[in-house]
């Protein structure tokens, strides 16, 4: 814990401390634009003292989307309502980030207080897209469209045009989302990528589309700033993606130029929740062992609490980070103070 309040540096990027923000959905964009709502969410954990802000997982395309309510940098338009907030996080000494992604099978849902189920055409849904035909489950039923080597190539320049945005706006922190069974997850993992071609079958080839990805943002994004990734570290069920998949895929990572792997888990299919075991604390093992064995800095999100770094270990709390909720002001609260005393 001694180290939680220390700086510190990845590449040209300080933080003042190791506490962060996880990039938390909040589903009030319009059109994929944030708006107010966005800028008091993220500015005011800022002037609570958090080290690093990472806004919300944003779509690279409009189809690529959870929800008609997530953000998107799929257009110019969208860098100035980012910019405006960038600005402010920045004059609260705390560095700002994105979290960017497609949603992929998952993607054209309804807003959480809605049900959360796919959306038909008529409710405002989309076409979605995957490495295979096979549905999420559960409320998401909509089958997706297998891509096709085109339909691969047209996301990963959409990866690449989005974090030149995200650079434009200020953002000094990019995270890539391949993790909870979106679009790049799915390819990973073999228990949704069925492919028999250069994108499914082997471990080299489960990861192209994401490796594809890295080459393409780092063509824009500056090779002075962070580059993370957030992976699903294992399915949790045999045959599944597993630790050490993601040890080997850590150390292409590593070589391709990324800087932290950011060690979620789950998320690939709704039937196999049951096998989580979930507690405090339950992901960082993953996070230890990739770190270990890949060289690299990770995360892990806890069930409660905040960003932290110790060390060379980078510990991210997702779900915890929605206990920043309870003030604004100070960016703790009950939860994140037990998990503080906790380490």
């Amino acid at each position: 814990m001694t180290h939680l309040f220390e700086p510190l540096t990845v590449k040209s990027v300080t933080l003042k401390n190791r506490i962060g923000m996880s990039p938390m959905c909040q589903y009030s964009a319009v059109d994929g634009h944030m708006n107010d709502w966005h800028f008091v969410h993220l500015t005011s954990r800022a002037v609570g003292g958090a080290g690093l802000i990472i806004a919300e997982a944003t779509g690279i395309l409009p189809e690529g989307r959870i929800t008609p309510g997530c953000t998107g940098l799929w257009q110019d338009s969208q860098i100035e309502p980012l910019a405006r907030i960038v600005k402010a996080v920045k004059q609260y000494n705390a560095v700002p980030g994105i979290q960017i992604g497609h949603a992929g099978r998952k993607a054209s849902a309804a807003l959480p207080w809605a049900g959360g189920a796919h959306l038909s055409d008529k409710e405002g849904g989309w076409d979605i897209v995957g490495p295979a035909d096979e549905a999420f489950g559960g409320a998401l039923t909509k089958k997706p469209k297998p891509l096709d080597k085109a339909g691969i190539a047209r996301i990963v320049s959409a990866f690449r045009d989005s974090a030149r945005r995200a650079r434009d706006a200020g953002c000094e922190w990019l995270e890539i989302h391949a993790a909870h069974g979106y679009l790049l997850n799915s390819f990973l993992s073999p228990l949704t990528n069925t492919r028999s071609d250069e994108y499914g079958g082997s471990f080299e080839n489960r990861a192209r589309a994401l490796m594809e990805v890295i080459a393409a943002v780092q063509e824009t994004w500056p090779e002075n700033l962070p580059l993370a990734v957030r992976l699903s570290a294992t399915d949790w069920v045999d045959g599944g993606w597993s630790v050490d998949d993601s040890v080997m895929l850590a150390q292409k990572l590593k070589a391709a130029g990324v800087d932290l792997i950011d060690c979620s888990s789950g998320g690939m299919r709704p039937q196999d929740v049951s096998h989580y075991p979930v507690g405090p604390g339950y992901q960082v093992p993953l996070a230890e062992k990739v770190r270990h064995e890949a060289g690299i800095h990770t995360g892990q999100p806890m069930r409660r609490g905040f960003w932290g770094i110790r060390r060379r270990r980078f510990f991210l709390c997702n779900t915890a980070g929605r206990k920043f909720f309870y003030s604004a002001a100070t960016g703790t609260s009950p939860a994140a103070c037990s998990c503080l005393r906790a380490r």
